[in-house]
């Protein structure tokens, strides 16, 4: 019989992927169905049951590549900040309103007026995305009633595996109002806004065995009956887990269509603008980080897929612009400064596509440099390893500025995809979390930085006086931004 695997459940925007995954970090199957979203302005929905029919499909993919291997537990990770009504029966009042629905602008207003006190401490403020504010809205808009629950995105699905409501985790729980210091709901909180605290699940830490798999979802998955479920994380926790970024120190850069970095602490860090929240890991240390309304998405709006390997080629081959550019392709920011009217902008002129192009990138890793300084600056330690994942990760030229100006070795790993950290996770649960990720995670390649910084210093300081001179970047984090900080 081939070796026992964990299975690994990634609750995407697009699609729900499901891995297989043996105890030595062999990725031995996998699945991936497609999900369908409704975006009208603020809003952004997707139907709970469409979650459970595309992870059903997924899982009996998977099972059928696996045969008759034994599988030893799985875990589940979600979209941040998604979140639905259901009933005692597990049947959705409506729509789930998905971790960038903004509807609740109001309701974060007010959910920071009533809770300042309790954001001030854990050292954030609550957004129109989070769940809580979201909650108000769902209350407010007849969506709760009193025979309903509160329920994140995986909490819905490890609830449809077991058949029952099981715990959910302290890392899903955050955007919803737990506090992860005092490890309680704020009850204060909750019932100044009027929301009954039956409505809201019990939290546990993530990588706590929470329930078992039943009959009837074997019948619809193929995952037999008696598989441990262990509690989840969020998406982008569960991608650092996948890229082995688990010791503090350490942090882990992801650049799709926007940027995500995501450390390791002993200890949360306080942050006055409220710009960086932290993360409650299963080894009980910290994962503060953010995630940046900059990143490839810029290029996806000015230049068409097709010209992509010719650019990269091109980029790789020229040299430093000395263009600065905030590469952001809307309006507003959120991380490593938040500024609600901040919009892309360029100091200097490219002259042809091809500099434009690289003068983007370089802009990309200017902003992750400002990101990582601005963790330094509020106490981080940044002196561990720094890896890479997402879809940036494909254009050496890319990687080589990054490397430069960031002035680090860039560890990419082989499987750094969320659905691989849950099954890493599930096997957490049978030594320790760092033990698994020596255990399964591989490392592909390192890229080493090349060129010294003093090429970008220029245009990377003119970018830190712009941000400030135009208010969107405090004098203290600015101060703290430029070259020889937290390098």
């Amino acid at each position: 019989m081939s070796a026992p695997v964990y299975l690994g459940i990634d609750l995407g925007t697009q699609s729900v992927r499901v891995m297989g995954v043996t105890e030595d970090g062999q990725a031995t199957a996998s699945s991936s169905v497609p999900l369908t979203s409704y975006r009208e302005g603020l809003r952004h929905e997707q139907h709970p049951d469409e979650w459970w029919i595309a992870t059903a499909k997924a899982c009996r993919n998977v099972m059928r590549q696996l045969g008759d291997v034994k599988v030893l537990g799985l875990a589940v990770d979600a979209t941040s900040g998604t979140i639905a009504v259901v009933d005692s029966n597990l049947r959705a009042f409506g729509p789930a309103l998905m971790y960038d629905d903004q509807r609740a602008s109001q309701e974060a207003v007010e959910v920071n007026d009533i809770g300042s006190s309790r954001w001030k401490e854990l050292s954030y403020r609550m957004q129109s995305s989070w769940a809580l504010p979201k909650a108000v809205w769902l209350e407010r808009n007849g969506f709760v009633s009193r025979d309903s629950r509160l329920v994140h995105q995986n909490d819905f699905i490890n609830a449809r595996l077991a058949g029952r409501f099981l715990a959910t985790d302290s890392s899903n729980a955050l955007k919803t109002g737990y506090d992860l210091i005092r490890n309680e709901w704020p009850l204060e909180v909750l019932e100044a806004l009027k929301l009954d605290f039956a409505l809201f699940p019990e939290v546990v830490s993530p990588g706590v065995r929470i329930g078992d798999t039943s009959l009837a979802a074997q019948e619809e998955t193929g995952i037999p009956h008696s598989v441990p479920i262990y509690s989840g994380m969020t998406d982008g926790c569960a991608a650092q887990i996948a890229s082995g970024v688990v010791s503090p120190g350490s942090w882990s850069s992801v650049i799709g269509t926007t940027l995500v970095m995501k450390g390791v602490t002993h200890q949360p860090l306080h942050d006055p603008h409220g710009v960086i929240y932290s993360h409650r890991s299963a080894d009980r240390s910290w994962l503060p980080g953010g995630a940046s309304n900059t990143g490839a998405g810029i290029i996806a709006k000015e230049f068409n897929q097709s010209e992509l390997p010719y650019l990269n080629e091109e980029a790789l081959r020229s040299k430093p612009t000395g263009i600065s550019i905030y590469p952001n392709a809307g309006k507003g920011e959120r991380f490593p400064f938040v500024a609600a009217k901040a919009e892309g902008f360029a100091i200097g002129q490219a002259g042809s596509k091809e500099i434009r192009y690289r003068a983007i990138l370089e802009g990309i890793a200017c902003i992750e440099r400002l990101a990582l300084n601005v963790l330094a600056t509020l106490g981080a330690p940044t002196d561990g390893t720094f890896n890479i994942s997402g879809g940036a990760t494909n254009s050496e030229a890319f990687s080589r500025i990054r490397a430069d100006i960031l002035q680090k070795p860039l560890t990419i790993t082989s499987v750094p995809e969320s659905a691989f950290g849950m099954a890493i996770l599930a096997a957490a649960s049978h030594s320790s979390l760092k033990e698994a990720v020596q255990q399964m995670v591989r490392v592909s390649r390192v890229i080493e930085p090349a060129q010294p910084f003093e090429i970008y210093a220029g245009q990377y300081s003119a970018l830190i006086n712009e941000l400030e001179e135009r208010g969107w970047l405090s004098p203290m984090l600015a101060q703290g931004a430029h070259p020889g900080v937290g390098s």
